[in-house]
């Protein structure tokens, strides 16, 4: 190799915008696949992913290989960690195993596709494929106007707890819009992961919309596995706190203050969000349900004049689509305003093409304007 090649940065370049867009492709279609998950398709969208593999491993060896100048070298080792976990999150994904490991080996997946995700997301400029993740289509052509306050510490990921395990209990992550500078008050969405999840990888599936949309977004961790669905709520006081914390850094709209979760996040949602005083005002649940705790005497506590909207697949093998239309029939008669929407091909999984629907029903101003 001659030293004209090593100070070359031309080939590092495209290597780097190669891996780029097979990694952005990648993300994509897993999130693809998290969407469409259903034990009856496992094995197709396992055979679908299985090229992208090849083909991600492939760009990762010419960029390991290719000369690469000293001030390049950060950048090259941030590709390299962020390719690794996307081809993590692939192989978890298709590994072959029997059906009582498929749930593992998918929240293994979705881990690691979230974590690829906030490796590279400092990235986002590298090329507009990658910048594309991080934003809504209709966003496409002003990816660099969500980027207008970008050096400034107050804006973008932030974490609660020690900075040697991000993944502490009971803390919480914050994004705040590079596009904000602070001088309007903003809504707040706060989004609960659901069973076994952390507010790190949630975060992920609120992002683009919050880039998109500029809206804040906190996203908690449970103190528990799971959030405190029996015996004394070990999360409330947290919850509310961090959003204190929020509010008093950033400039929030406290009218608009909206709480939103999956699975265990939406049912412990809605036993928050009708348990009495709470600075939201409306609720959006995704595949959870009305836990047995907020009903007495055979009436639903708290839900009048409540915003609760519900949406839920018809073929979740978790918590069966009765559960979400009985929940709709009763708090409707309790007084609540309710929305309800029931997807027919959609199993125990988070819709994300539902997001903007949710956000237009929260707020209707949170749509977004044309450039």
């Amino acid at each position: 190799m001659t030293e004209a090649t090593e100070n070359n940065p031309t080939s590092f370049r495209e290597g780097a915008r190669a891996l780029a867009i097979v990694m952005a492709e990648a993300i994509e279609a897993l999130d693809g696949a998290f969407r469409r998950l259903d034990e009856g398709s496992m094995w197709k969208l396992q055979s679908d992913l299985g090229p992208l593999d090849h083909g991600l491993n492939e760009a990762l060896k010419v960029l390991i290989e290719v000369a690469c100048d000293e001030r390049f070298l950060p950048i090259r080792e941030q590709l390299i960690s962020g390719a690794e976990v996307v081809l993590e999150a692939l192989g978890a994904f298709t590994r072959a195993a029997s059906r009582d490991q498929r749930s593992g080996n998918v929240l293994q997946s979705m881990r690691s596709f979230a974590r690829g995700q906030e490796l590279l997301y400092s990235l986002r400029s590298l090329h507009p494929r990658l910048g594309q993740l991080f934003a809504e289509p209709a966003i496409f052509d002003r990816l660099d106007s969500l980027d207008e306050h970008r050096s400034s510490k107050s804006t973008g990921i932030r974490r609660s707890g020690p900075d040697d395990d991000p993944d502490s209990r009971g803390e919480f992550h914050l994004y705040v819009p590079e596009s904000l500078d602070g001088s309007e008050p903003r809504p707040l969405v706060v989004a609960l992961h659901g069973g076994m999840g952390y507010g790190r990888d949630f975060l992920w599936t609120w992002l683009r919309e919050a880039r998109s949309r500029r809206f804040v977004l906190l996203a908690p961790t449970s103190v528990g596995p799971t959030w405190a669905l029996m015996g004394p709520d070990a999360d409330r006081e947290r919850l509310m706190r961090s959003i204190e914390f929020v509010s008093e850094v950033c400039n929030i709209d406290g009218e608009r203050i909206f709480l939103t979760g999956l699975s265990d996040g939406g049912t412990y949602g809605m036993s928050t969000y009708l348990s009495g005083a709470t600075p939201f005002a409306a609720l959006a649940v995704v595949a959870g349900v009305l836990h047995p705790k907020n009903i007495q005497e055979g009436a639903i506590v708290g839900a009048e004049g409540k915003r609760i909207s519900i949406t839920h697949g018809a073929k979740d093998w978790m918590f069966p689509v009765q559960f979400a239309r009985a929940a709709y029939e009763a708090l409707g008669e309790a007084g609540a305003d309710v929305r309800y929407q029931e997807i027919a091909d959609l199993a125990h999984a988070y819709p994300r093409e539902e997001n903007p629907a949710i956000l237009e029903w929260f707020d209707p101003t949170l749509a977004i304007t044309e450039s």
